[in-house]
């Protein structure tokens, strides 16, 4: 029995080894960076699911897929890269990243545009779905894996030993 292996979301374009939390080009979390090749398919995949969660929840914002065979038809014909692992609306950035400035025939890619998404180019609607792609991992990291500030503030002050007051007001400790 064979078993296909889950392949990585990396795409070249790794932000964490800047100190991000959050990679701004696959938008893996940094921990999920770093083990990657320790996790088991069934972690991968649960990686990518919430991946493709995310990409769904922004480009059906913009676009909306009209024929699924005819964009992985045209992707191949165009020669384009896109992730298997991913549905169809995760294709889309990177059509709109080849497209560039270029006006696209959305329709002979099987997909139909919002008012919004027609009033951009590619690029900038590329541009836009990227920033919010990123806000919206970067918010379920926060939320999910981050300890809020005052949670942490709450702690550290429980923590503090009891003391008076001195004359200027301030609690000072031992």
């Amino acid at each position: 029995m064979s078993l296909k292996r889950v392949r990585t979301p990396c795409v070249g374009i790794c932000s964490t080894t800047f100190g991000d939390t959050v990679c701004r080009g696959c938008r893996r979390f940094l921990h999920e960076v770093v083990n990657w090749n320790a996790y088991n398919e069934a972690q991968k995949a649960i990686v990518w699911h919430r991946l493709d969660n995310f990409m769904g929840l922004v480009v059906s914002n913009y676009v909306q897929i009209v024929d699924a065979q005819l964009l992985q038809q045209q992707l191949e014909y165009q020669n384009l890269r896109y992730q298997a692992e991913l549905s169809p609306t995760g294709w889309v950035p990177e059509l709109l990243k080849a497209a560039g400035e270029q006006q696209l025939d959305w329709a002979a890619f099987g997909l139909a545009p919002s008012h919004e998404a027609e009033t951009l180019s590619p690029k900038a609607l590329y541009e836009r779905i990227c920033a919010e792609l990123h806000a919206l991992s970067q918010a379920h990291y926060d939320r999910a894996h981050a300890r809020p500030v005052r949670e942490v503030a709450a702690e550290l002050l429980q923590e503090r030993p009891t003391t008076e007051s001195d004359s200027d007001g301030i609690a000072h400790g031992a």
